[in-house]
């Protein structure tokens, strides 16, 4: 990302994400730490304004251009709050000069929530586990030498590792290929007013890899696959007729060297056709491994890299007005949904220094979509797999959980949903 005076351009990926920005889709994830004990809300204040020194450039408000948008430094400060309104709200609204990310607690929970525009999932985890050391710092008096395990220079974490690692070619291309396919789409009732409905569940991750290895495969291979056989039951047999495509965001720092904490991903997508499926979860995870090791090839991932730098690398798409570019933008992105059931974002073992561990209990993750979307990340044995969907029930999510406990696997169940207490009595 290049800063030009006060203001930064925006990488490649973020390009398209005000574009699409719409209903229940506010492009805005949650990132939550879960402590041992309650939150000091003084405390958190002043690790958060400690920690932005270390990112200004979230620090910014979004406005737009003539041909693109961009970000503006701001002197505006976030303020902690204790949680009192539903989760993953939008955080751009146009018109409004206003932080693109929100810090807030509740209990023992200390939540980040962001604007896609400002980084993906590893890149926004950077400011986060920053932010939860620092906490940790002042409330138990530890020593300021803690420093995260990917620790980074702002000049690496500023850096815009798309432009850096493009290679010219017809990426164009790489965006029609995206309209190919008509996939199974998931429906339900939607909440009235389009809010977000999380499903928070935990299971061991030395279980769920022993699982893994009983299967012969990825700890990533089979999350999809349980998530397709999920998706299966949830189908009657004339919706088999059409494949199940999972999107997969692809963390792009594993096949290229950066410390960016900006955007820098890439996404496959793993197709199923479920007239396959013959009642073992086998008949699955062969052909899932195989779509993964073909796609993540590194022709693949370079394919797909380059098809997010075709937007700012184009000439043709550069001199179009932005108007014109959030129309045709709308239009690849929902000629695109067509073509995907549903996502399945996997951020991995998230690492502390040991010196904090034994204050954190858990991580977890969510990402907003206009159907539903599932992150899994891992801390220490603690695996947990976060569901946001503007669907009043959980029900591909609800089998996903019931493959797991057939496999011998306990679950500890968690939700936001408005009725919960209801339900409850």
């Amino acid at each position: 990302m290049e800063r030009r005076a006060n203001w930064y351009e925006l990488d490649n990926a973020a390009k398209i994400v005000p574009s699409t920005a719409k209903g229940a889709n506010t492009r805005v994830f949650r990132l939550t730490c879960e402590l041992t004990e309650k939150v000091d809300e003084d405390m958190l204040q002043r690790a958060l304004d400690d920690t932005v020194l270390e990112f200004p450039f979230f620090n910014c408000v979004l406005h737009r251009g003539i041909f693109w948008y961009y970000l503006e430094d701001s002197d505006l400060k976030a303020v902690v709050e204790k949680e009192h309104t539903p989760a993953c709200l939008p955080l751009y609204i146009p018109g409004k000069k206003n932080l693109l990310y929100r810090v807030n607690y509740f209990e023992k929970r200390i939540n980040l929530e962001m604007f896609h525009v400002l980084a993906d999932g590893t890149g926004a985890f950077m400011f986060f586990k920053s932010l939860i050391i620092r906490y940790l710092q002042i409330r138990y008096n530890l020593s300021h030498d803690i420093k995260p395990i990917d620790e980074f220079s702002v000049e690496e974490k500023n850096e815009d590792a798309f432009t850096g690692n493009y290679n010219k070619q017809k990426g164009l291309g790489q965006l029609n290929e995206m309209k190919a396919v008509k996939a199974y789409q998931i429906t339900g009732e939607m909440d009235d007013n389009l809010l977000p409905h999380l499903l928070e569940g935990t299971v061991s991750s030395k279980k769920f890899i022993e699982l893994a290895h009983k299967y012969d495969a990825t700890v990533g291979v089979l999350c999809v696959a349980l998530y397709i056989k999920a998706i299966i039951q949830g189908m009657n047999r004339f919706q088999k007729r059409r494949p199940i495509v999972v999107s997969v965001p692809v963390n792009l720092r594993q096949f290229y060297k950066s410390g960016t904490a900006r955007n820098f991903f890439g996404v496959i997508n793993i197709e199923y056709d479920p007239a396959d499926y013959n009642g073992e979860l086998k008949s699955i995870i062969d052909p899932v491994a195989r779509d993964f090791k073909d796609k993540l090839s590194a022709e693949n991932i370079e394919k797909t890299m380059n098809s997010y730098s075709t937007l700012e690398h184009n000439l043709a798409i550069k001199m179009v007005p932005l108007p014109i570019k959030d129309l045709v933008i709308g239009y690849f992105d929902r000629a695109a949904k067509k073509g995907v059931t549903t996502s399945m974002s996997n951020l991995g073992q998230i690492k502390m220094p040991a010196e904090v561990s034994e204050y954190i209990e858990r991580f977890s993750a969510f990402m907003t979509a206009s159907s539903q979307q599932v992150c899994v990340c891992s801390y220490k044995d603690k695996m947990v797999f976060g569901e946001v969907s503007p669907f009043k029930t959980h029900k591909s999510m609800l089998n996903f959980f019931r493959c797991l406990t057939q496999e011998g696997l306990e679950i500890e169940l968690g939700t936001n949903d408005y009725d919960e207490h209801e339900k409850n009595k």
